[in-house]
C-alpha cells in the first residue's frame, strides 16, 4: 500500500473542511467554557472543592455518553444529529449564562449540554470514512487530531486571557455562539446521508450489547482496543509533573513545560508518522511503539536533570502517536451501521483509563516519590504493552486487518 494522501488534498474535500470545522469550533468554546465556569464557581462559593465539582462536570459526561448515547449515531442520519445537539447546546449554555442563575441549575444545565458531546461526537467520527475515499481517511483523522492537540496547547492560556478580558459571562456566550455556529457550518457543508442503523426499532440496552459483542468477538478490534487503552499509562507524566518539577527545586514554568512535553511530542510524532510512514507499516509500528512510549517513563530511575527529562517525555508522547492510527483503524473496521455504538464504547473506556492512570500516578508518587513513581508506571506500561501488542500482531496476521461483519 502506498504513502497516504497529503493533508491538502484532505482539506480540498469541503465536506471534511466543514466537519473538521465544527469540531475545532466545539473543542474550542468547551475550553473556554470550563475556564469560565471554573471562574464563576470560585467567585460564588470561594470553595476550591465546589469549583473542582463544576469543572469535573465538564469531564465526568464523556464517561457515561458514550455507553449512553452513542447508539443514536447509528439509528438517526448522522449529520441531522450533529446539527440537532449543536443547537441544544446552544440554547443550554446560552442559559448557562444568565446573570445569577443559581449554582445547582447551572451545574445541571452544563452536565446536560456535556453530556450531548458524545453522540455529536460519535456522529462525525462515524461519518468521516464515508466522507473521505479510503487513501485519505487515515490522513483526515491524523489532521483531526494534530488540530486537537494544539487547540489543547493553547485553550487553556488563551481561554484564560479571553475570560479575563471579556469576563465569565460574556465567554460563556461566546461558548453557546460556537455551537450555533458548529450547527450552520455541518448544515451548509456536509450533505444528507439516511441512518446507518439497519434496525431503527433496536433499544438502547440491545444497541449497547451488541457494540459490546461486536469487539469481544473481534480479535482486530479487541487488539487495536486493547493498544489504545495504553493510553491509561501514557498520560501519567503529565499528572505528575508539578510535583516531579518541585522535586527537581524547579517551579511553575518548568512544570508546564513538562506537561507540555507529552502532545508536544504527539503533535511531531503523529505528523511525521502520517506524512513520511506508509500506512501499512504505521499498522505494523503500533505495537512496538506502544510498548516504546512507556519506555522512557522507566529512565525515571537513573534521576536526569530537567532537561533531559523533557527529552524522554517528548519522546515518549512521539511514540505515542500510534494511537492515531489505532483510533482510525478501530473506526475502519467497524461494520458502517455500527460504528456509533463501537465509537460511543470506546470513547468512554480511553476516558475511564486515562482517569485512572492520573489516579494511579498520584498515588504511586505520593507512595514511592516522582521518580520512582513514574519509574514504576513505566514498568507497569511495558508489562501491559507487551501483550496488547502481541494480541493485535496475532488479529494482524491471521485475519489481514479485514472489515469484521
Amino acid at each position: 500500500m502506498g504513502q497516504a494522501t497529503g493533508f491538502r488534498q484532505v482539506f480540498a474535500n469541503a465536506e471534511f473542511r466543514g466537519l473538521w470545522a465544527g469540531a475545532l469550533l466545539s473543542r474550542g468554546g468547551d475550553q473556554l467554557a470550563r475556564v469560565a465556569l471554573a471562574v464563576i464557581a470560585y467567585q460564588r462559593t470561594g470553595s476550591p472543592a465546589l469549583t473542582a465539582v463544576v469543572y469535573a462536570l465538564t469531564l465526568v459526561p464523556a464517561l457515561l455518553g458514550g455507553p449512553l448515547l452513542g447508539w443514536l449515531a447509528d439509528r438517526h442520519p448522522r449529520r441531522e444529529l450533529i446539527i440537532t445537539c449543536d443547537v441544544i447546546r446552544t440554547v443550554l449554555m446560552g442559559l448557562v449564562a444568565i446573570p445569577g442563575l443559581p449554582l445547582p441549575a447551572l451545574c445541571a444545565l452544563v452536565f446536560a449540554s456535556q453530556l450531548l458531546e458524545s453522540p455529536t461526537r460519535a456522529a462525525r467520527i462515524a461519518l468521516l470514512p464515508d466522507i473521505l475515499p479510503a487513501d485519505a481517511y487515515p490522513t483526515g483523522v491524523a489532521a483531526n487530531h494534530l488540530t486537537s492537540q494544539l487547540l489543547t496547547l493553547i485553550g487553556f492560556a488563551g481561554g484564560g486571557l479571553i475570560v479575563a478580558a471579556a469576563g465569565p459571562g460574556v465567554s460563556l456566550v461566546i461558548n453557546a455562539a460556537t455551537f450555533a455556529a458548529c450547527a450552520l457550518i455541518t448544515a451548509l457543508t456536509v450533505r444528507h446521508r439516511p441512518a446507518a442503523g439497519r434496525d431503527r426499532e433496536q433499544s438502547w440496552l440491545s444497541a449497547t450489547g451488541g457494540g459490546f459483542r461486536l469487539i469481544t468477538i473481534s480479535p482486530s478490534l479487541r487488539g487495536l482496543l486493547g493498544l489504545a487503552l495504553l493510553a491509561g499509562f501514557h498520560v501519567i507524566p503529565e499528572a505528575v509533573a508539578v510535583p516531579y518539577a518541585a522535586s527537581l527545586g524547579k517551579g511553575a514554568v518548568e512544570a508546564g513545560l513538562l506537561m507540555a512535553a507529552i502532545p508536544v511530542g504527539n503533535v511531531l510524532g503523529v505528523y511525521v508518522l502520517t506524512r513520511f510512514v506508509p500506512l501499512e507499516r504505521r499498522l505494523g509500528a503500533m505495537g512496538p511503539m506502544a510498548v516504546a512510549a512507556a519506555v522512557p517513563l522507566v529512565a525515571s530511575l537513573l534521576r536526569p536533570d530537567f532537561v533531559v527529562l523533557l527529552v524522554l517525555w517528548t519522546v515518549s508522547g512521539a511514540f505515542s502517536g500510534y494511537q492515531v492510527s489505532a483510533n482510525a483503524e478501530f473506526v475502519r473496521l467497524v461494520p458502517q451501521d455500527r460504528r456509533g455504538q463501537a465509537v460511543g464504547l470506546a470513547s468512554s473506556a480511553l476516558v475511564a483509563v486515562q482517569g485512572l492512570g492520573v489516579l494511579l500516578g498520584g498515588l504511586l508518587v505520593e507512595w514511592a516519590g516522582p521518580a520512582d513513581g513514574l519509574a514504576v508506571a513505566g514498568i507497569a506500561g511495558v508489562a501491559a504493552g507487551i501483550p496488547a501488542a502481541l494480541a493485535w500482531h496475532r488479529a494482524r496476521t491471521t485475519q489481514a486487518a479485514k472489515p469484521v461483519g
